[in-house]
């Protein structure tokens, strides 16, 4: 059973904005639903102020697309629909089609866990306007979301350097999607657990946790709770120490750890949630170094995020695992994505492909036309440009090259099978490394030259009729 359908109903038709439906009714009333066309999504500018972003949430998209369909209850409900007169906005032959609508896509992305940039086509939608219409707004939603969260998990687990990063924001995220979708983007950006149960069991993500303050609460004083647990699971160790007084709880652990290790247990960890991290981790481990427990973990939460996890690495804190939740999962300092999902490309009644293009008074809204795809030049073993070309024309000259987009559906169906979680992740891993030396904020994306003069020659017509 896909991730989707077993959060939400098996029907994901209704997934879309009205005018979407709206279009989709004129594009069937004037003989236009059939005409092939090509949409593109990219986003225009990276989050966090970065370079670029992790390409994520593919999987998703197939499993969407694979299942699409409006269910008797859909139709039901699409027919109550009024228009501003009383009357019916759909008509009835228009939903009975929608009921039987089975969709005959084709589908090229860019593998998940690519470095992409800005303006780069990272899904390619080409197939009837009318059925491309409809998959816009879902489309949008799984791809600008997770891409935004699995690059915000790289920027996290790169300030981390190597150390253990693990996802906390079930409680803080925005929904059951939200925090099902963050923990999936979060582990392919590196992350390398997630608190959040069903996550881990729909998606085979690695669980973590420790104990919450109400289980210290509810006992008579700390040191009790701590042995209680211990007695309750005693592979699961790691207590939290701060309900009271930080260092007093260290020692607390400290008992039991040594009351554990009679037992043939050891003490996991300790995790500071509060106060003055750097100065209390310090002090935390010379506690436990001094009562011979040199690998006993320090873990930190707290609304931590790269930045806060960067300045105390680099002020020397004895912190060895990060739990990282409401910055993560939200996307703290850049909420959203401005994923765009544009018309490139639709055929006349000739059979003929013409080139369109979205134009604007902002030259960052302004599309690029036609099918496109993504080169990829690598000189020394580091990627060194992107050259966005039209698929019917690619670049001249040579150079170690990869073209990114690659075939995902053909006529609604999948072309492979799905790669596991942990592939996706080792892709991003192997990105992020080879990009290490490179500066992404400075990195070269351009339009291959006939792209570029066809663009110009498609905004100056529109321009001049205007």
């Amino acid at each position: 059973m896909s991730l989707l359908s077993s959060l939400y109903r098996h029907s994901l038709g209704l997934l879309t904005d009205l005018y979407e439906l709206t279009m989709a009714a004129a594009y069937r009333d004037r003989n236009l639903g059939e005409r092939d066309a090509v949409f593109q999504l990219s986003f225009r500018r990276a989050p966090f102020g970065g370079g670029g972003a992790i390409a994520c949430g593919l999987e998703q998209v197939i499993e969407l697309i694979e299942g699409y369909r409006f269910d008797d209850d859909d139709i039901t409900y699409l027919r109550g629909l009024r228009g501003i007169d009383g009357r019916p906005l759909f008509s009835s032959s228009f939903t009975d089609e929608l009921r039987e609508l089975q969709l005959r896509v084709d589908v090229d992305a860019v593998p998940e866990g690519t470095i992409v940039f800005a303006q780069e086509p990272l899904v390619r939608v080409r197939g009837p306007i009318l059925q491309c219409q409809l998959l816009e707004p879902a489309l949008l939603t799984i791809v600008n979301f997770q891409t935004l969260i699995a690059t915000k998990a790289a920027r996290i687990c790169g300030a981390a350097q190597g150390d253990p990063v693990i996802d906390f924001g079930l409680r803080r995220a925005h929904g059951i999607d939200g925090a099902v979708s963050a923990s999936r983007a979060a582990f392919v950006g590196g992350c390398t657990a997630t608190s959040n149960v069903l996550a881990g069991k729909l998606l085979g993500i690695p669980v973590r946790g420790t104990h919450g303050h109400s289980w210290v609460l509810c006992h008579d004083d700390e040191l009790e709770a701590f042995r209680g647990y211990a007695q309750a699971l005693p592979n699961n160790c790691v207590f939290v120490v701060d309900t009271f007084d930080s260092i007093e709880g260290v020692r607390n652990a400290i008992t039991v750890g040594r009351e554990l290790r009679e037992g043939g247990h050891e003490l996991a960890g300790i995790r500071l949630d509060s106060g003055d991290l750097h100065a209390l981790s310090l002090e935390a481990r010379r506690l436990l170094d001094e009562a011979g427990f040199t690998t006993t973990a320090i873990m930190a939460s707290n609304d931590l995020d790269e930045d806060r996890i960067a300045d105390l690495r680099r002020r020397g804190a004895a912190i060895g695992v990060w739990g990282v939740g409401t910055r993560l999962v939200t996307a703290h300092d850049s909420p959203s994505l401005g994923g765009v999902y544009k018309l490139a490309a639709v055929k006349n009644d000739r059979g003929e492909w013409e080139h369109r293009v979205k134009v604007s008074n902002d030259p960052l809204k302004i599309s690029n036309p036609g099918a496109q795809q993504i080169r990829r030049y690598v000189e020394g073993g580091h990627p060194s440009r992107d050259v966005i070309f039209l698929e019917e024309s690619p670049p001249d000259g040579s150079g170690t090259h990869q073209d990114l987009l690659e075939p995902t559906l053909r006529a609604g169906q999948r072309v492979e099978p799905p790669p596991p979680l942990t592939a996706i992740r080792e892709r991003c891993r192997a990105q992020l490394a080879s990009f290490k030396p490179v500066d992404t904020s400075r990195f070269p994306v351009v339009l291959d030259d006939k792209l570029e003069r066809l663009k110009r020659r498609l905004v100056d017509r529109a321009r001049g009729d205007r």
